[in-house]
């Protein structure tokens, strides 16, 4: 099995504990991403195969990656995500994976859903494609208003008349120089254009598409893609060490705790850790900060005395704490506090993160913040609502419940199995599993 990610933290951090299973069944696998990552893939017992012909941004920050990005937000900001992070990379990346494809003769090609060379690969040599997704459903639907809106879904008369309406628009408009990009991306690796809507207008659609989630957490749709498989959280049992630092016991010393974090990529302070700081000062609270880089590279200002600040601290250890998890929106964080039964506050502002902060306001578990003026002032407000409202916590605690019960890694290496041996899910076939069992 050949897989490919894009050499980012939240695509190759969702790909690790399904990569591990299909190992662990048994199966060869390679897999091609960025070098940084490399003792990180050989832990799943994979063999490691790093980008040799294209643009290796792994480790940076996003900025120093492509610093013509700063200062992008919203529609405009994703844009710029798909157009020069993952599309614009696809065909030097497609030259080292087709050499990769010559050597080991795949059975089958495993993906985030960005990485277009995969999906290039895929096409021109017949080889069955495998999404496993790093965010939520990007496809277009008669029932949801285009991917990256941030709008909430509606299947009544009026709300199918607006999504048509929205997605031409999209299509046309607002998307038309993604959809020329892709045209142009594509003739140069020796394919033709697709002429679909703005996502599905790339590459052609995978074999099998799987979501690391749960149906209650997905927008309801009658034209869902038939490949698609809920598989629940991609995530295993945890195995690194943990040392605690010096502060962990003031998690007992407060009534309440909130973790603050805005990932890894996108570290500009002022789009959410300084404004939160701010904002959450006066909390009876301890308010856990992770930056994702060496906190003294960013200027977080004057520290509060109930504030602890972490480059990092595994989710696994300090959401089980938890009242509330305040973040831009990174589909990885999400998941690990819903699977953990803690509500959020998403304050987004780039790339897929205002579709994600979309689905955590319209499931209950937790509100959106859009971009905007007065950052700090809405913050407070939202974060004082969710903790004194009890709805908020108990949405996702059910949540928490249907995440649990699905072995995510377990179930993908299965139907990737079955889809490598022939066996790949019947189109004709439903899609839409019941919450609670194991999809």
């Amino acid at each position: 099995m050949l897989v490919a990610t894009a050499p980012a933290e939240g695509h190759v951090n969702v790909i690790m504990h399904p990569v591990k299973e299909l190992v662990r069944r048994g199966n060869t696998v390679t897999w091609y991403t960025g070098k940084v990552f490399q003792e990180r893939v050989e832990r799943t017992g994979a063999r490691f195969s790093p980008i040799v012909s294209g643009f290796d941004y792994g480790g940076m920050t996003h900025d120093e990656a492509f610093p013509e990005h700063t200062g992008l937000t919203g529609v405009k900001g994703m844009i710029a995500v798909f157009r020069d992070v993952f599309l614009s990379t696809a065909p030097d990346q497609l030259r080292d994976l087709s050499t990769l494809a010559e050597e080991l003769k795949p059975d089958v090609v495993v993906t985030d859903e960005t990485t277009y060379a995969g999906g290039f690969l895929s096409e021109l040599k017949g080889i069955p494609l495998v999404w496993m997704a790093t965010s939520v459903y990007t496809l277009s639907s008669r029932n949801t208003a285009p991917f990256g809106m941030g709008l909430r879904p509606s299947s009544s008369v009026l709300g199918r008349l607006r999504n048509r309406t929205l997605k031409w628009t999209a299509d046309h408009v607002i998307m038309r120089e993604l959809r020329r990009a892709a045209d142009r991306t594509r003739g140069q690796v020796g394919l033709p254009p697709i002429g679909a809507g703005a996502f599905e207008n790339i590459v052609r659609m995978p074999s099998l598409y799987l979501l690391g989630t749960v149906p209650s957490f997905e927008y309801p749709r009658s034209d869902l893609l038939p490949q698609t498989r809920f598989v629940g959280p991609l995530t295993g049992a945890a195995t690194d060490a943990f040392e605690p630092p010096a502060w962990w016991g003031d998690l007992t010393a407060y009534s309440r705790v909130v973790h603050l974090t805005q990932g890894t990529v996108a570290n500009e302070p002022e789009r959410l850790l300084r404004p939160a700081i701010r904002a959450l000062s006066g909390l009876d609270a301890l308010i856990v900060v992770t930056t994702g880089v060496p906190p003294e590279q960013l200027d977080l200002g004057p520290l509060p005395d109930n504030v602890r600040v972490e480059r990092f601290v595994p989710y696994h250890q300090l959401l089980p704490h938890a009242d509330l998890l305040v973040t831009n929106g990174g589909y990885g964080g999400v998941t690990a506090a819903l699977t953990n039964g803690v509500p959020l506050v998403v304050a987004s502002a780039t790339e897929d993160k205002n579709e994600v902060g979309a689905h955590v306001g319209w499931s209950g578990a937790g509100l959106h913040l859009k971009s905007g003026d007065d950052l700090e002032r809405r913050l407070r407000a939202a974060v004082q609502r969710v903790l004194r409202e009890p709805s908020f916590r108990a949405r996702a605690q059910a949540l928490g419940e249907e995440y649990r019960a699905h072995d995510g890694p377990r179930r993908a290496a299965q139907l990737i199995e079955e889809l490598a041996g022939g066996d790949g899910p019947d189109a004709a076939a439903p899609v839409r599993e019941r919450p609670g069992r194991h999809a």
